[in-house]
């Protein structure tokens, strides 16, 4: 164990009361994800694609049944912030071309 010395259930008490006084860390509120993505114009399968999650999970996070996070927020936030931008990256994807073990291929994306 690296840390054999921390006291977990300490630390989880100690998280508890900073909530309890109202110290909590910065939280970065994202708009409604569908919001976002109306904003660009895309279909939900294309705005997934460039976002690099299922239409599926998508779906679910505009229906708030879960709540997107990592590189995927930090994405929405950026095209929330500037949809011309994901416009921009869907626009020169479209004609990617990529290498396979096969040789190469035109991508798929956007078709």
């Amino acid at each position: 164990m690296a840390n054999a010395k921390r006291d977990i259930g300490q630390e989880i008490l100690d998280g508890i009361l900073e909530l309890k006084r109202g110290e909590t860390g910065r939280v970065a509120e994202i708009p409604s994800v569908g919001e976002i993505r109306e904003a660009t114009g895309l279909s939900q399968a294309r705005f997934a694609q460039l976002l690099g999650v299922s239409a599926r999970t998508l779906q679910e996070w505009e229906q708030g049944r879960r709540a997107p996070s990592g590189a995927a927020r930090t994405l929405l936030l950026m095209a929330s912030r500037n949809p011309k931008a994901l416009l921009e990256v869907a626009r020169d994807s479209a004609g990617h071309v990529s290498r396979s073990p096969q040789g190469v291929t035109r991508s798929t994306v956007g078709k």
